[in-house]
């Protein structure tokens, strides 16, 4: 077996397309050899600042004889047929090809037989196929070629068995020779396996593996830290991206002038990392930063850095004395005095300004408060405000630091850290694996928030559709269930949609105007409101709150799958009794939770089990009388059978225990309520003819299922469960 050693040498890569080229290179190559008839022992990518490089190990050095069998038209098909047949099968006549029969008739078959190929020539032929159609997020052109690539590509080694496999791209022509580090050691390496190459280039200040970078940084780095007595904040996300930045990644660190400490921790981070991709520096004593930062060189200077960490901080000072500025220039004026900024800035084309939004936002936390137990006056300030840091000189240069800064900005206006704190947490959760506020101001205005944007989203139709999504339509819904669910807030949702869009109601799109402004979404005004009933609120709800539930109910499933519970079982507890989605979150939960502990025991097992076979008896009992049974048509004294008054007993005593524990949403009492039935239901099916030949016995026992199944309805939807 044979090793195939590719490197496609260049400018410099950039750092956040490096890990997607190493494996796209490397499927792209796998893909290539499998397609040819190869299974190699292994294909690995690398990528660093100036080179991708893949190798495959245990390649055969001839590609296999092979046989294909290409299945033609049937014989006596129209010549058009047999012409089209021929030519994909690359053939001149049906003489050489097989007949061959089937139940259909006789049909024509093409043998084709393939030589194999020596794997250089076919890796000569598909490597330079590879490179022309590589896709790069951003590619260009250079000189008078037509190869397209990430920036100019200057060089290709390419050996096979330890033999160059020869072939040109754009005029570029294949060998055995590299180069390593730019400045430490440019001359020219040859190699002809992977095992030199990379020794090759460590000799030559080039580590190839992208983890062995990151592993030198992160270990370097703190050894810097530790040094001082200090340590280093964790970045994986600019640890990935300093990594292919450096072949060669030598960590130093610098310092900056004390007085910068007088700004938040969070713009000193973000000036550090967003600029000059530095690593911030904390001091475990105070447990803010200190005046130090760790910089990634791709140098090893003879001076030890002397000169460099100059320059480093020269640039980063003038960036700390920016942010520095910013942020005491913003403290001069009060959030509250930039709401007027905000009607100057578009929120969405029909929905306002971001002012109009905040107003909207205000009106609803007030509402919402009590039932997450905020104070209401300081969840509408806080939503008020939330918005405000927008524009602001800091926000506006990193917009990062929105919600950040206005916590910071808040408190140094003096307002309750309750308030304050709701400004930073109202955009969380960001995401699955986002913390989730928990003080009650803060979850009052996040769910406000994310409530108004589904609302006034879904009131211009402006819905998330297949997998476009571009307003974070599913996001947000999965932070209102993760807020909810996670804080087992017991919340309306059909009730907040439809009263926040609703002009009639008070914490509608007419709510209140804290700042005499007018609120309002123009364009969703104009839209005819359709209605429904929704019998849990005694009330019609616009049809378009109902559509929004639904949303929230599929973005419910996909949460709840990833908890790992079953799809069937989810289906099984999101609608009531009379098949209306349920809108409390929490209770959905917690009678999934009941019933798929239910399900795991015996008597939920075989009362699922029961259940399926008495709805399937309905079923086809309905088909031939036309009718569904009726539950409630039971008649006592028409029951014949012991097992039967056995049964009709028991349903009795299950329904009052079971809808008196559901009202009091004690699904685990109704659950074993139901498991009663498991003996009685049992007898019953062993004992008793449902299909009598007396036509009343026959309909008095239909409707003792029917009894049956709706009784369990009241506590899940059993006919939704598979299995």
């Amino acid at each position: 077996m044979s090793e195939l050693l590719l490197e496609l040498f260049s400018e410099e890569i950039p750092a956040r397309m490096q890990g997607r080229a190493a494996a796209d290179l490397e499927k792209a190559v796998n893909k290539a050899l499998m397609d040819a008839g190869f299974m190699p022992e292994g294909v690995k990518g690398f990528a660093g600042p100036r080179r991708l490089t893949v190798v495959a190990a245990g390649v055969p050095s001839r590609q296999p004889d092979r046989r294909e069998e290409k299945k033609g038209p049937r014989v006596g098909a129209p010549d058009k047929a047999v012409e089209g047949f021929l030519k994909s099968a690359g053939l001149s006549s049906l003489d050489q090809c097989e007949q061959r029969e089937d139940k259909k008739g006789a049909y024509w078959v093409a043998v084709i037989d393939q030589k194999g190929r020596d794997t250089a020539d076919l890796i000569a032929d598909f490597i330079p196929e590879i490179v022309r159609g590589f896709s790069w997020p951003k590619s260009m052109r250079w000189g008078d070629g037509d190869l397209r690539w990430v920036r100019p590509l200057h060089a290709v080694l390419c050996v096979f068995d330890g033999e160059v496999v020869n072939f040109e791209i754009d005029g570029i022509q294949s060998g055995d020779r590299t180069q390593g580090h730019r400045f430490m050691a440019p001359e020219a390496i040859q190699a002809r396996s992977f095992e030199a190459y990379d020794q090759a280039l460590k000799k030559a200040k080039v580590i190839l593996d992208a983890e062995e970078r990151k592993e030198m940084i992160a270990r370097d780095a703190a050894t810097l830290c530790k040094a001082q007595g200090l340590e280093l904040v964790e970045d994986a996300g600019l640890l990935n991206e300093v990594s292919g930045l450096a072949e060669w990644p030598v960590p130093m660190m610098g310092s900056f002038d004390e007085k910068f400490l007088t700004v938040p921790d969070e713009v000193l981070t973000a000036s550090m990392r967003g600029h000059q991709k530095y690593f911030s520096v904390r001091d475990p004593k105070t447990g803010r930063l200190a005046n130090k930062f760790i910089y990634v060189a791709n140098i090893e200077s003879p001076d030890g850095g002397k000169a460099m960490r100059t320059g480093y901080e020269r640039v980063l000072t003038a960036r700390l004395s920016d942010a520095w500025y910013l942020y005491h220039q913003d403290l001069k004026r009060p959030l509250a005095d930039r709401i007027e900024d905000l009607d100057k800035v578009t929120f969405f084309e029909g929905l306002g300004s971001v002012g109009d939004k905040a107003r909207r936002v205000a009106a609803l936390a007030k509402e919402i408060a009590p039932s997450v137990g905020a104070d209401p006056v300081k969840a509408e300030r806080a939503a008020m405000l939330a918005k405000a840091d927008l524009v602001t000189g800091m926000v506006y240069e990193f917009p990062e630091l929105q919600g950040v800064m206005g916590r910071y900005y808040a408190l140094e206006q003096g307002e309750p850290a309750e308030v304050a704190d709701a400004i930073r947490d109202h955009y969380k959760p960001a995401g699955q694996d986002d913390d989730v506020p928990t003080a009650p101001v803060s979850v009052a205005v996040a769910l406000a928030d994310k409530i108004d944007t589904l609302t006034a989203f879904w009131a211009i139709d402006k819905k998330p559709t297949g997998s476009s999504d571009p307003f974070a339509l599913r996001r947000a819904a999965l932070g209102v269930i993760q807020l909810l669910l996670e804080r087992s807030l017991k919340v309306s949702l059909v009730d907040s949609f439809d009263r926040h869009t609703d002009p009639t109601q008070g914490a509608g799109i007419s709510g209140a105007k804290p700042t005499g402004k007018p609120n309002s979404w123009p364009q969703a005004l104009s839209v005819v409101r359709i209605t429904r009933e929704y019998p849990k609120l005694g009330r019609k709800v616009d049809v378009k709150a109902l559509d929004l539930l639904s949303f929230f109910h599929d973005r419910l499933k996909v949460y709840l799958r990833d908890k790992g519970f079953k799809h069937d079982q989810i289906d099984a507890v999101l609608t009531d009794v009379d098949g209306n989605l349920q809108d409390d979150l929490v209770l959905i939960v917690a009678k999934l939770e009941a019933l798929a502990a239910f399900l795991k025991t015996d008597d939920g097992a075989n009362l699922a089990a029961a259940y399926k076979r008495a709805g399937n008896i309905l079923k086809a009992e309905e088909k031939k009388d036309k009718k569904p049974a009726d539950p409630a048509a039971v008649t006592e004294d028409a029951l014949a059978e012991a097992e039967e008054k056995a049964l009709y007993a028991a349903l009795m005593d299950a329904e009052a225990t079971a809808e008196t524990a559901v009202a009091a949403e004690d699904f685990e009492a109704a659950m074993s309520a139901l498991a009663q039935l498991r003996a009685p239901l049992d007898a019953f099916f062993e004992k008793v003819t449902v299909n009598a030949d007396d036509a009343k016995l026959r309909a008095n026992r239909l409707s003792l299922l029917a009894r049956l199944t709706a009784a369990t309805a009241k506590v899940a939807d059993f006919s939704k469960l598979e299995g």
